[in-house]
């Protein structure tokens, strides 16, 4: 009912319009005018303007002479016909949208007369190509030369001192345009969607650059910031997917360009509000701004530091080529449509300080393949997942207690949904289509075995044609190391809970784990789990263990030694990236596990730390991808027949890893090249008391 009236309401106003702007008081030579006292206004009349127009300085009518000294509203509006105009010297004021949609003007002649240009004035000229301010003119109106997309040169004489919001928007051939010193405002969405223009000066004259001034203009290759602004817009450049280089001059007292970091940076506050595809955001940053790298779309990846305590709205809008993202443990909100339309974007850390995620904050990202959602988040608002439609899998915490209006809509990949909540986190009637049907016809709900009946008869839940009951254990703690039930029987390591939440000292991941009436077989380390662990001495991992997460242990500063279990296949981007302490890299597997690239361990590891593989594969690692780079490989057991668990000493501890290697009954090839003491192809008790007299004998 109320668009209906709005409707009716903007009919009557045209058409008042209309009626208004056709009065006039007389017509010569095919030209329409309103008079006032001595002096006539060019107006519109019953005959549509064509061809091309010159106004006179005066008009004869009825005996009086009349000096034209101004062009009216709307006069010349939607003259789709009128090729060229002339303006006298004796107009001094041109007035709203007075040749707006003049689609066929080519030419216009504008006097040294005119003071005032309206707003709108000649907006959606697109025939028009170049356009000369005179110097009578002090300002540049709002919207002025707006969607004259045939506009490819604009003069802008040394008087003008401000330029209107949506002054020249959508001038999409644009190329060349000098603002002069005169100059001190430009304002919001001025040269928005100027797609073809390569390169703009913004003059020290300059204290104000609106908000979204050069949204869209792609075209940009840099940018520089003279010390005089003292305000800058949001968006001010956003969508400048061409932007390489962002400068703020020394001296400037409100923004900066710190460690030359090719963005913009609101000093007081620390706030980046301004990035491109070469940002490199410095440590000192506690916030990145609304929109501040929206529509960036050929950044390919960004490190957020850990300083950055908040990411405002629409922060990575739309940066289709950004392939994944770490969120730092400082940040407690994904906000309002921070990484939707990534498309690209196939990996996101979400860390454990995130407390809710936010409307849109990952809709269309098409390329996310599976999201774990930490358990300390309570709420997911509407459409934080919207058209991911590559998510096959996602893993709800039993900490969310709501679901917000489509929140997985058009998801129409998902197979596999796991929610460990024992009590259906709500999703009411207005929200009732969290999960769309082409997901809860396809998708398995796994949900905790006491809580199936509840979740068969709540709201939305209840649609899901397949709910099966699995443990309900989210976020467990066994020897100091933190687990994840991923389905019956699995488990995944995980970041530490609680405010200490980071590991230190040694720590060792073993096979299996057993809590209350379960036991896991510990199969995978989730993704950042150990990030920035700095007190992390040494770590083992367990032989059961397949994949190592992104970012596992990147930033573990003081690791100086790692083992690698034998079942490990896969070490994901930067599992160990800038830990360069590390002296020993153990990895027990036959077979070289996939390095998902250079990075996952730092120049600092590939040139100083020892490689120790099994003896038989060291020709496989060094033919193998990343493990080349390791400049020192040993075999495994440096010692010699003995050293079991390949320390570069005999000792009791090789009796200790012989015994568990005897109780477990392990295939590993090391052990049994390491171990077989008695040289009978297999180990045995025999093996254990061979060891023990050598070391009693030695």
């Amino acid at each position: 009912m109320k668009q209906t009236a709005l409707h009716l309401i903007t009919l009557l106003i045209l058409a008042l319009t209309t009626l208004s702007a056709t009065a006039h008081d007389f017509e010569v030579d095919g030209i329409y005018y309103n008079i006032n006292g001595t002096e006539a206004t060019v107006t519109s009349g019953t005959n549509e303007y064509a061809s091309d127009v010159t106004i006179p300085k005066t008009v004869i009518f009825g005996g009086t002479t009349y000096s034209v000294t101004s062009i009216g509203d709307y006069a010349f509006y939607n003259c789709s016909g009128l090729t060229s105009i002339t303006i006298p010297n004796s107009v001094t004021a041109i007035g709203e949208e007075a040749f707006s949609e003049c689609s066929g003007l080519t030419s216009i002649t504008i006097g040294n007369s005119v003071t005032s240009i309206g707003e709108y004035a000649f907006c959606g000229c697109s025939g028009l190509t170049s356009i000369t301010i005179p110097n009578s003119i002090t300002s540049i109106s709002d919207g002025a030369f707006m969607l004259c997309t045939g506009l490819t040169s604009v003069t802008i004489n040394d008087s003008v001192t401000y330029i209107g919001s949506y002054a020249f928007g959508g001038c999409s051939e644009l190329i060349n345009i000098t603002i002069p010193n005169s100059v001190t405002t430009i304002g919001e969405y001025a040269f928005r969607n100027c797609t073809s223009l390569t390169n703009i000066t913004i003059p020290n004259s300059v204290t104000s650059i609106g908000r979204s001034a050069f949204n869209g203009c792609s075209g940009l290759a840099r940018i520089t910031i003279p010390n005089s602004v003292s305000s800058i817009g949001e968006g001010a450049f956003e969508c400048c997917s061409g932007l390489t280089s962002i400068f703020v001059e020394s001296g400037n007292p409100n923004y900066d360009s710190r460690n030359n970091c090719n963005a913009i940076i609101e000093t007081a506050t620390n706030t980046l509000i301004a990035g491109c595809m070469n940002t490199i955001i410095p440590n000192s940053v506690t916030s990145i701004g609304n929109s501040a790298f929206e529509g960036c779309s050929r950044l390919t990846s960004i490190t957020i530091p850990d300083s950055v305590t908040s990411i405002g709205l629409h922060a990575f809008y739309s940066c289709s080529r950004l392939t994944s993202i770490n969120i730092p443990n400082s940040v407690t909100s994904i906000e309002y449509g921070v990484f939707s339309r990534c498309s690209s974007l196939t990996n996101i850390t979400i860390p454990n300080s995130v407390t809710h995620i936010c409307g849109y904050a990952f809709s269309n990202c098409s390329g996310l393949a599976s999201i774990t959602i930490p358990n300390s988040v309570t709420s997911i608002e509407y459409e934080a997942f919207y058209g991911c439609s590559g998510m096959t899998s996602v893993t709800i915490p039993n900490s969310v207690t709501s679901i917000g209006r489509s929140a997985f809509n058009g998801c129409t990949c998902l197979t596999n949904v796991t929610c460990f909540a024992f009590s259906p986190p709500t999703i009411n009637s207005s929200s009732s289509d969290a999960f769309s049907s082409d997901v809860t016809s396809q998708a398995t709900l796994f949900v905790p075995r006491e809580s199936v009946t509840a979740y068969q008869a709540a709201n939305n839940w209840k649609d899901f044609s397949q709910i099966v009951g699995i443990n309900g254990l989210d976020g467990f703690e066994v020897d100091g190391v933190w687990y994840r039930a991923l389905e019956e029987n699995y488990a995944m390591v995980i970041q530490k809970q609680g405010e200490d939440n980071l590991y230190q000292g040694d720590v060792v991941i073993p096979d299996s784990v057993s809590y209350l009436d379960y036991v896991f077989s510990v199969t995978a380390i989730d993704a950042s789990a150990f990030e920035d662990c700095y007190e992390l001495a040494s770590v083992v991992i367990g032989d059961a263990v397949e994949t190592i997460g992104e970012n596992a242990f990147q930033g573990c500063t003081g690791l100086t030694s790692v083992t690698i279990g034998s079942g490990v296949n896969s070490i994901g981007a930067r599992a160990f990236n800038y830990c360069n302490a590390l002296t020993t890299v153990t990895c027990r597997g036959t077979v070289p596990p996939v390095m998902a690239n250079a990075n996952c361990f730092s120049n600092a590891a590939y040139s100083r730390a020892t490689l120790v593989v099994p003896r038989l594969q060291i020709e496989a690692y060094q033919a193998a991808d990343y493990w080349y780079r390791f400049s020192n490989i040993e075999g495994w057991g440096s010692c010699g027949l003995g050293d079991v668990n390949a320390d570069g000493i005999i000792g009791i501890s090789d009796v200790t890893a012989l015994t568990n290697a005897l109780l477990t009954n392990s295939t590993d090839p090391a052990l049994l090249e390491y171990g077989d003491l008695n040289h009978n192809g297999r180990l045995d008790i025999g093996d254990v008391t061979n060891l023990i007299v050598t070391l009693l004998t030695h």
